[in-house]
């Protein structure tokens, strides 16, 4: 069975990994590695990895709008963190307000997801010099 996982988990992952290492991503950058996070996904395990709808980046301007629509507001400005969900658990009468978290990747998914966040970072260092 495929496994999917939401295209903001995925996005939390690229956010963090990239920040830990001093490389940070704006909004427009953040859609063109979930682009290419799903191409190479789909290459290797044959089905996107995002459980959202994808749509062309070229045609559309984003690969996931509900992502897109999260960090819009951001325009060129670093990523310092995910996105928050607002999550309201049955029962209680408060929201919860906190980061999406990372997606509990297996070990040749999260080495995948490093692989295109390393072309990336290799990018970056090919632009500096």
């Amino acid at each position: 069975m495929e496994k999917k996982y939401s295209a903001q988990n995925i996005a939390a992952f690229i956010i963090y990994e990239l920040n830990d290492s001093n490389v940070f991503v704006n909004a427009n950058t953040l859609q063109i590695l979930l682009h290419l996070v799903n191409e190479k996904w789909i290459q290797v395990f044959g089905s996107s990895p995002y459980s959202e709808q994808s749509y062309s980046l070229h045609e559309s301007g984003y690969i996931i709008k509900e992502v897109f629509d999260a960090y819009k507001e951001f325009g060129d400005e670093p990523l310092t963190a995910p996105a928050k969900e607002w999550i309201l658990k049955y029962g209680q009468f408060q929201f919860i307000v906190r980061p999406y978290g990372i997606p509990p990747f297996n070990e040749q998914e999260e080495k995948l997801v490093n692989e295109v966040l390393h072309q990336y970072r290799l990018s970056l260092l090919k632009n500096v010099s």
